[in-house]
């Protein structure tokens, strides 16, 4: 069994205690707002976006900024989507102070489709305490049919 002596010693089991609950906390807020997405709603995502949020993706070919624009985008598609499942590969979370990176190859599966993108969200921590995404990218990397 390990244990800690000493206030350097402590400091670190401390961090890596924290650095861990931090990564299970973002993984944990991705999961929960992109299966509600999938299943055509977007209230999660747009519960967690920062309101200087922007974003990247796949489909257009500008960048959006701004919260209202992502709402707008996202309205549009509300009640759409229906997809079987999915599965969020290799997640890693990247810490910095208040901001953490999380990265993760998502696998989409429809029918006898799956759709994979490679994801990168900006998590920043909020005067509130709550973690914000300030910034995502979505990328296609293939499509395989069944």
């Amino acid at each position: 069994m390990f244990r800690c002596r000493g206030r350097m010693c402590w400091d670190k089991c401390y961090n890596i205690m924290n650095k861990s609950a931090i990564t299970e906390k973002i993984i944990a807020l991705e999961k929960s707002a992109m299966e509600a997405w999938l299943n055509g709603n977007p209230s999660p995502f747009l519960e967690l976006y920062s309101e200087n949020f922007t974003y990247f993706d796949p489909s257009m070919e500008n960048r959006l900024d701004g919260l209202d624009k992502i709402r707008e985008l996202y309205e549009g598609m509300r009640g759409k989507l229906k997809t079987d499942r999915f599965e969020m590969v290799n997640p890693v979370v990247q810490l910095n102070g208040s901001m953490a990176v999380l990265s993760y190859n998502l696998e989409i599966f429809s029918g006898g489709t799956v759709w994979k993108e490679n994801c990168t969200e900006v998590y920043s921590l909020g005067e509130d305490g709550e973690w914000r995404i300030v910034h995502s990218h979505f990328s296609p990397t293939k499509v395989k049919t069944g």
